[in-house]
Parts: structure tokens; sequence; C-alpha cells
């Protein structure tokens, strides 16, 4: 798959997700992204607001996570996170499912979960993606997880948190890819720190990744160009 720096770019959540991070790292992350054109920029509630008005007029919009990063808040907490979140500028929303529940097979209760958020996030036109941590499910979850996502009104299923144990595969996106919806965007995150990973995901059928590690994709990207 051919693709140009400046598409790459635009598919690039650029996260910053450590709870050590300070008002300049998340300054310093707006400032590449504006530079960059990143899709998004995807950081913790607490800095919506601030990362809102930065990137006012720019390119990229902000998403954040709700119900992060276990995924078993109650969904009136998911629901209350959600509109707190677009209250302060979040044009994007990554929820992660209620991991348990999917794993117990209470596919209504990870089904109202996901719902109840994606209708709420739809209302004020932010997009949802729901993070189903891959890592700690059976293919056959993983499926079943792609069936709940697909219905449940979601625009991206997506693959981890980056705060568990293991992050995106190669071989989860394409079994994502094979059955999600046709409609349904994938989300690769977790542990892509390359260029080389994050074509290897695009290829295999994501169509955003989540990283911390864009600026140095970007640079590769443009040097390999160069070369």
């Amino acid at each position: 798959m051919s693709i140009t720096t400046q598409q790459l770019a635009r598919m690039i959540d650029h996260t910053l997700l450590k709870n050590t991070a300070m008002r300049k790292d998340i300054e310093q992350l707006c400032a590449e992204a504006i530079e960059h054109s990143f899709a998004t920029v995807c950081v913790h509630p607490f800095y919506v607001g601030m990362c809102s008005s930065i990137l006012h007029g720019s390119h990229t919009r902000v998403c954040t996570v709700v119900g992060f990063p276990h995924g078993m808040h109650r969904t009136g907490v998911k629901i209350a996170e959600t509109m707190q979140a677009i209250h302060d500028g979040a044009q994007e929303i990554d929820m992660v499912i209620q991991v348990g529940a999917l794993i117990d097979g209470d596919k209504d209760i990870v089904w109202n979960d996901i719902r109840s958020v994606a209708d709420t996030a739809h209302q004020s036109g932010a997009v949802v993606k729901a993070i189903i941590e891959t890592s700690v499910l059976t293919d056959e979850q993983k499926i079943i997880a792609c069936e709940i996502v697909s219905d449940a009104g979601a625009d991206f299923i997506k693959t981890s948190t980056g705060f568990s144990n293991g992050g995106a595969t190669i071989q989860d996106i394409q079994l994502l890819k094979k059955h999600v919806d046709s409609n349904i965007h994938i989300k690769a995150s977790g542990g892509i720190r390359t260029l080389e990973q994050a074509l290897s995901m695009i290829q295999a059928g994501a169509t955003r990744i989540g990283t911390s590690s864009g600026v140095s994709m970007i640079q590769e990207s443009m040097n390999s160009l160069m070369g």
C-alpha cells in the first residue's frame, strides 16, 4: 500500500495519556499536532478544554477517553463523562467497553453501554470509538465484540487502551476487519511505535492509528521519501 506522509498524518491520533502529563507536555502535544496536521490529539478529560482552546481553527480535533482504562465504570458515569467532555470541546470519544461483561457473555450490558455513549456523543456530532481490549479476549470474544460494536452504533472499533497486557496486532486487525460491519472503522492502538508497524496496521485494515510516536513516524516517512 502506497501512502503519503500527509495521508499518514491524517490517520494518527497523537496520544498522551500518562497521568504524569503536565500543562507544558500538552502544549507541546498540540503544537506537534498542528505542525503535522494529525487527525486528533488524544488526552485525558482533564485537558480537553485546554486542547480545544489551543487547537481552535486548526485541522486537528480533540479526542478524549471515557471509562478509561478498565471500562468497568457504570454506564451512567460514562454518559456523564461523555457529556462533560463534549461540553469542554471534545469531538471524538474513545470509550472502553464493559470488558468483564463481555467475557461473562452479557451481550446486552455491553450493547447498552456502547449505545448509551454513542447516542449521547452523536447528539453533538462527536465520533465514538469502542475500545474492546483485544489482548484479554479470545478470538471468539473478539468476534462477538465486533457484532456488538457494529449493532450498537459506534463509529470505530479500537483494539486497545495501551494500559493492559498487550496492544494491537496485525492478526487482530485482520480479524476485526473480517467481522465488523463495513461502515465501522478500525483504530489500532497500543505498542505502535514505528512507521513500519503503523503501515502494517493500515495495510491490514486500520484507518486510524493511536500512538505517542507520531512525530518520529512522520519524520521517518519524510526521510524515506527523500531517500
